[in-house]
């Protein structure tokens, strides 16, 4: 069962970053974006696992986890490279 949570997790970590760059509340790239959604998800899941810290279920974690680790990343910076590239 703890196997379950686990991927499903990190699914929903995926899900999380892929709408992020969908909607362009994020400006990192789906790959990094997906990559610091899954980080914060794994640190998550330790917190819950070693220690019992936790928002609720492991899918709230996880889209709490995704979101804050998003929202956290400086995305702007991102933004404005992306923006000066195009400007060239």
């Amino acid at each position: 069962m703890i196997l379950f949570s686990f991927f499903g997790s990190l699914m929903l970590a995926g899900i999380v970053a892929y709408l992020f760059e969908r909607w362009g509340w994020s400006h990192n790239g789906l790959v990094p974006s997906v990559l610091i959604t899954w980080g914060a998800v794994l640190a998550l899941y330790f917190l819950r696992a070693l220690f019992g810290l936790s928002f609720g279920s492991p899918g709230l974690d996880a889209i709490i986890g995704s979101v804050a680790a998003l929202v956290l990343v400086p995305t702007e910076v991102a933004y404005r490279r992306k923006q000066k590239r195009n400007r060239r």
